[in-house]
């Protein structure tokens, strides 16, 4: 039996999901010279990409796609995203261009629907960032979709790890866990818990698995090491710190976690419990959000070249075409007040 046609979706239809005016749907998708706010513009993109609205957009291309980079990002909620779409802000407003910025929330599937929706809306450059990005992704249509569109003129910057065949900037996360790691270990800490995020996304996966290696390495006993899994959020690390207070803390006893975020969480649990940091428990984080110096004591931690990223990312979206390039980036241990030296 044939399946119904999908009803055709309207610019109104666009409009009320988005819960903005007709007018402001059409400034957005239509290619108005006139200004819309950031948030309602995203807010329109984000229930097209939901509605499939693509009808005819293409054809409109709007005056100011030219100049217009796609940033695609897994989720914009994170500090460490925030400092590298500002940084791509600054670097496209020096270079004539301005940036829009779309959520993904990581997933496959929404990854394909809003790259599918900007190749209609015809940006200058696509720039995804994530953890992880598969050439066989949903059974490679992810990238069949992208090599479109660069067949089409436009072109495909990826910030994060990939096997796909675009200009690509990583970061080493494997390489600085384990530097930090190797640090913990030899300034005498015996027992470690890793707080190490979701299982098996990208990024925290790479951390978690550097941190098993510089502890080893540096000699500390596998039975010693515990992986703790949960959310990569504050309350993710606040609750995996109340558990391990729960459990007792075996001195001297370290705490990496993935991130500054997750970090951050799991030393507001330790204070309220009583626990000291870094008297009874010393904590790591990673990536040098702003917030890694606000904290009390302030967060030793990885610094990762975020902002850095997020220029050169542009830099290669608006650059004359050339054969793919591949960046790694490196983080820098940064020693402060969350960690203690035991004696042998």
């Amino acid at each position: 039996m044939p399946h119904p046609a999908r009803p055709t979706v309207t610019l109104r239809d666009v409009a009320a999901a988005a819960g903005v005016s007709v007018t402001t749907a059409s400034r957005v998708l239509g290619g108005s010279s006139r200004t819309v706010a950031p948030e309602y513009e995203q807010r329109v993109l984000t229930a097209a990409a939901a509605l499939r609205y693509t009808a005819d957009a293409a054809a409109r291309a709007m005056r100011r796609a030219s100049d217009s980079i796609a940033v695609v990002a897994d989720d914009l909620t994170t500090p460490s995203m925030g400092m590298v779409v500002a940084a791509m802000e600054r670097q496209a407003r020096d270079a004539g261009a301005f940036v829009t910025v779309s959520s993904t929330h990581g997933t496959a599937e929404r990854q394909l629907e809003t790259v599918r929706l900007q190749r209609a809306l015809r940006p200058r450059a696509l720039i995804l960032t994530s953890s992880r990005l598969d050439a066989n992704a949903l059974g490679g249509r992810l990238l069949d979709e992208l090599l479109g569109y660069e067949r089409d003129g436009g072109r495909v910057v990826i910030v994060g790890d990939t096997d796909m065949p675009f200009d690509a900037i990583g970061f080493d996360n494997h390489g600085s866990a384990k530097e930090l790691a190797t640090h913990i270990a030899e300034s005498g800490h015996r027992h470690v818990t890793i707080l190490a995020g979701v299982r098996g996304r990208g990024n925290v996966s790479a951390r978690t698995a550097g941190f098993v290696a510089g502890l080893r390495d540096a000699g500390l006993e596998e039975r010693h090491i515990d992986i703790s899994h949960g959310a990569v959020s504050r309350q993710g690390g606040f609750d995996a710190a109340r558990r391990l207070v729960a459990r007792g803390l075996e001195p001297p006893h370290a705490v990496l976690a993935a991130n500054d975020t997750i970090a951050i969480g799991a030393m507001s649990a330790f204070r309220a419990a009583g626990v000291s940091v870094p008297a009874d428990v010393s904590v790591t984080g990673f990536d040098d959000i702003e917030l890694a110096i606000d904290v009390t004591p302030r967060l030793t931690t990885v610094s990762l070249p975020l902002a850095e990223a997020g220029a050169e990312a542009v830099r290669l979206a608006l650059a004359a075409r050339a054969e793919a390039s591949r960046l790694m980036m490196r983080g820098q241990l940064v020693v402060r007040d969350s960690t203690a030296v035991h004696a042998p």
